[in-house]
């Protein structure tokens, strides 16, 4: 598995679409989806499903020249929700020739009946790229792990070793099936999450590398968050760690955002829930003290990328923010961005 900051042929990401996940706020939402999605298009191919041919006018009428000279691509191809880290394949590289992971999807242990369609994403991505599918046979989430690329995962152990998504599978299964189809040689468990992450505790929340040996890690300043014990546990446990290379891990603090929360509860709002394009790094920011302060902490990690903030009040309603709406495809040998198909599935 490539880590994120290696170069990518494209981005997948899927057009906000649902009522049930920004309830009352589906417009505020695609307004900062659409944000992202032109900003992600100045660094790198984007391609984009949407529910229907009727949604692909609609959605083609917003982006305009995004369209027009191709640096987005839109794609029929229907889901229950538009969470490609989740959904979406999780694609490895060998001797340059790239394969989907496919992992089987039960919307995050059973939460949000129906998740067909949602399950059968990764494969029509697999068969758009034309490269070689690979069903996993368990339940994994790409939310729930992080590569270095070098033989290092990061992963949580709620989201992997949990009855409601693995009940037949021990962590031994785990680790050798993730090691099996991701090429990673050390696997470091990290437990809870974030408050408000409805996923059990995703790693692209709180804990994530910029290079190999080093890893940002979110910190909560306030004692009386349950935000605080979470984080210093999760920082501790890392900075005792030795990588797949026999490295100590370096781990720098990111700040957390002052707490966010709607009418269901705390929202999971988190600067390191960013995404690494090839010439930027796209960062939830959310109107507060902290943006800046997380924005100046990522840029010296990053040489020769842009550190871009992206507005996500609205979008961290349906629970999830920039990471979690994206899902790499990575540049193999044999792949570019001109041999995705462009015909709608």
């Amino acid at each position: 598995m490539p880590a994120e900051w290696e170069p990518h042929s494209a981005t997948w990401v899927g057009w906000p679409g649902n009522p049930e996940t920004w309830p009352g706020c589906l417009a505020e939402a695609e307004a900062e989806f659409e944000y992202l999605v032109a900003t992600l298009a100045t660094s790198e191919h984007v391609e984009i499903l949407v529910q229907s041919t009727e949604h692909q006018r609609y959605v083609a009428a917003r982006l305009g020249d995004l369209v027009a000279t191709g640096r987005t691509r839109l794609h029929v191809l229907p889901s229950d929700d538009v969470w490609l880290r989740d959904i979406g394949p999780t694609f490895v590289e060998s001797g340059g020739e790239i394969a989907a992971v496919d992992w089987d999807f039960n919307a995050w242990g059973g939460k949000y009946p129906p998740w067909d369609r949602d399950d059968a994403v990764a494969e029509q991505i697999a068969d758009l790229c034309a490269v070689e599918h690979l069903r996993a046979g368990f339940v994994c989430e790409g939310g729930a792990i992080d590569s270095d690329g070098e033989g290092t995962l990061l992963a949580t152990e709620p989201t992997l070793i949990d009855p409601l998504r693995n009940p037949r599978h021990e962590r031994v299964d785990i680790e050798r099936s993730l090691s099996e189809l991701l090429g990673v040689r050390r696997i470091v468990w990290l437990a809870e999450g974030i408050e408000g992450d409805d996923t059990d505790g995703h790693i692209d929340d709180f804990a994530r590398f910029v290079a190999p040996g080093r890893v940002v890690c979110a910190q909560e300043a306030d004692p009386g968050s349950p935000n605080h014990a979470r984080l210093e546990d999760c920082s501790a446990r890392l900075r005792g760690t030795r990588d797949a290379a026999g490295r100590v891990l370096e781990v720098i603090d990111l700040p957390m955002p002052e707490p966010h929360s709607c009418e269901a509860g705390p929202l999971p709002a988190s600067h390191a829930n960013f995404y690494i394009a090839n010439s930027c790094v796209l960062v939830p920011v959310f109107g507060g003290d902290s943006d800046e302060r997380a924005l100046e902490i990522l840029k010296p990690l990053f040489p020769g990328r842009r550190i871009l903030g992206i507005p996500c009040n609205t979008l961290v309603r349906g629970l999830g923010a920039v990471h979690c709406l994206t899902q790499q495809q990575p540049l193999g040998n044999r792949l570019s961005a001109t041999t995705v198909r462009t015909e709608c599935p």
